[in-house]
This record gives structure tokens, C-alpha cells and sequence, in this order.
């Protein structure tokens, strides 16, 4: 089930985006501040952020380019052309002007879940000298083969989509599960153990590492 969170400080307005999108089958977290926002993101991986700019603390504005990897679109009453523009050029995935039509809105979300998920369905992913290419699904290490179990390619295809992200375990069994159901939380570290193991001795070095007490990274 797709991800949500929804950074709002007006508890009316998240109220009713959460009802909607619950409705549409989505999970929804939520933040009412830039500062919050932060928090969430360090502990969890949304496949979408919906982002007001008009927070308390850290605002909407410096937020955004802070959140990394994940497709953010900006729900804001400002409606001048040239803050669409900017905020696009920062980074944003799309801007929602409110008030706004519940369907509209809704379109938009799917267009960037289907962008998402076309993007990771076909394009090779590389980090270093390590490429992984989603639809052979193959992993090489300058262009020499890595052979890897169904559980390792989909860690390593997780952890390189999401290259600066600390992936938490239980981030990591969730999105695992729906890949492949052999892992559970106490072969975790002994799978991860191995793909590193792998990694290492295909490529000279480490290509991840453990982030303590929180999960793991690619290394950089």
C-alpha cells in the first residue's frame, strides 16, 4: 500500500486529505510543522509528499529541497505564477493551488505514483561502479556480474533507490515483503551480511554500511 505523508498545520485541511486518500487506499502519516516533517522523513520513506508552505518554524520553502528522492506535491494558497515556477525549479513534482478540486487532486497523485513506478519499473540504477538493471535484473560492478539471491537484489534495489536515505529495518521488512517473502526481521542481518559480503569482493570495497540503531545506507 502506497505512502503518504501530508505536511499541513491546518488540522482541518489534513483531517480531510487524510479521510480522502484513506479512502482511495492510500496510508497517510502526517506533520504539522517543517520541523516534524524532518522527523517523520528520518524514520520513515514516503512514496509522496503533499506539502503546504505556510509552516510554523521551518516553512514549506526551505523544507522542499530537503527531502530527498521522493516526489513532493506543493497543496499552497499562493497563487502567483512566478512561486510556481521557482518551487517547481526547486524541485518540486507538481503545485496544487487551494482551494482545489478533491479530483483534480487525486489525478495528480496518480500521475506521479504511475511516474514513480514507471521510472523504477525501467531505468538501470547506479551508485559508484555498481549498476542494477531492474529489468534483467542484474547487478555488475564494472560491468563484471554479481549473482545475488532474490532477497540481496531486492535489499540492494531499496537501498540504490534511495542512495542518501537511511532505510530503517522496519522500513526495510515492509517494502521487502512486497518483493519477496522469505525475510523476516531475524535474517535480516544475515542477508544483508551476505549481499555486503558480495558487494565487497566483487568491487574491492564496501558499498553499504550500517547506520547504528536506525538500519542502513549506501555508503558513500
Amino acid at each position: 500500500m502506497k505512502n503518504i505523508l501530508v505536511i499541513d498545520d491546518d488540522i482541518s485541511i489534513g483531517n480531510m486529505l487524510e479521510e480522502l486518500l484513506i479512502k482511495e487506499g492510500y496510508q497517510v502519516s502526517r506533520a504539522y510543522s517543517g520541523t516534524e516533517a524532518l522527523y517523520v522523513l528520518s524514520d520513515s520513506f514516503p512514496d509522496l509528499v503533499l506539502l503546504d508552505l505556510m509552516l510554523p518554524g521551518l516553512d514549506g520553502e526551505e523544507l522542499l529541497p530537503r527531502i530527498k528522492d521522493i516526489p513532493v506535491i506543493v497543496v499552497s494558497a499562493k497563487a502567483d505564477v512566478a512561486d510556481k515556477v521557482e518551487l517547481l525549479l526547486q524541485g518540486a513534482a507538481d503545485y496544487v493551488t487551494k482551494p482545489f478540486d478533491t479530483s483534480e487532486l487525486l489525478a495528480r497523485i496518480a500521475v506521479q505514483m504511475r511516474n514513480a513506478h514507471t521510472q523504477s519499473a525501467s531505468s538501470p540504477l547506479t551508485f559508484k561502479d555498481l549498476r542494477l538493471d531492474t529489468l534483467s535484473h542484474s547487478v555488475a560492478i564494472r560491468g563484471q556480474g554479481v549473482r545475488l539471491t532474490r532477497t540481496e537484489y531486492a535489499i540492494l534495489k531499496l537501498l540504490m533507490q534511495n542512495p542518501s536515505q537511511v532505510i530503517t529495518k522496519t522500513l526495510l521488512l515492509e517494502r521487502l515483503s512486497e518483493d519477496t517473502p522469505d525475510c523476516m526481521e531475524s535474517s535480516l542481518r544475515v542477508h544483508i551480511s551476505n549481499l555486503r559480503k558480495k558487494l565487497r569482493e566483487a568491487g574491492g570495497g564496501d558499498y553499504i554500511e550500517a547506520v547504528w540503531g536506525i538500519g542502513f545506507k549506501m555508503k558513500e
